[in-house]
């Protein structure tokens, strides 16, 4: 199965958000192609070149959802086709070729674009703002880092875990932390229970992105996993 050049198109431009978020919604393309994994793939550095040794299972380890990878471009050498996609990991906002066979595409509208400076997130759906807070990001010492991410997963989480009640774990990591508290530094967008409160529009975080109980809510019954996420300066 081929996709469409002009779905292809829209993906392309689906990560490339705003350089001034929130002044220019039309700048936030209304659609993302993404591909679900229906099997483990290994990660081509071009279409029918060499493996990099990168796998990408196909499901996700805490969920146990499938995976879902933004599509960047499709190249098509003889009977096969493959696929340029997002990834997830170190280092931040790479890209590899996959094999089309064993996923199943689909489209994604949500958009979440973070500006850092700002101290603000912007929620697009079909290429239109729908939301506008105020968010806490990382420290100084431990910035939020920036360029072109995805959700990985949505996860609902327990009443006594820190940044309840959930979170949004993206493909992006620290770039100061390489661990914390047990994980691999994976920047992820959640709440402020479990003792995390903080004041909208600070930098007080260890890397990610705080929202208020109630925003991040609104948004983890809306956002699918492999909804682009982008962070700027």
């Amino acid at each position: 199965m081929r996709p469409r050049a002009s779905l292809i198109s829209i993906a392309v431009a689906g990560l490339m958000a705003a350089a001034a978020p929130g002044v220019a919604a039309a700048r936030v393309a209304p659609a993302q192609i993404v591909a679900s994994l229906y099997a483990t793939h290994k990660v081509f550095g071009a279409p029918g070149g060499r493996a990099t040794g990168e796998t990408v299972s196909w499901q996700r380890p805490i969920t146990h959802e499938r995976t879902v990878l933004p599509v960047l471009r499709d190249r098509n050498l003889g009977r096969q086709t493959w696929l340029q996609v997002l990834l997830p990991g170190r280092p931040n906002s790479h890209t590899g070729w996959i094999r089309a066979s064993g996923t199943q595409l689909g489209v994604i509208r949500w958009h979440i674009v973070v500006s850092v400076g700002a101290r603000r997130a912007w929620i697009y759906y079909a290429g239109q703002l729908k939301r506008s807070w105020l968010v806490v990001v990382g420290a100084p010492v431990d910035p939020t880092p920036t360029g072109q991410f995805f959700v990985e997963e949505n996860i609902q989480e327990p009443a006594s875990f820190a940044g309840n009640p959930y979170a949004l774990a993206t493909s992006a990591r620290s770039n100061v932390l390489s661990e914390f508290d047990g994980g691999p530094g994976q920047v992820a967008l959640h709440g402020m229970g479990g003792g995390l409160n903080a004041t909208p529009g600070t930098a007080v975080s260890h890397g990610c992105v705080r929202f208020l109980n109630s925003e991040i809510t609104w948004l983890a019954h809306r956002i699918p996993d492999g909804t682009p996420v982008t962070i700027t300066r």
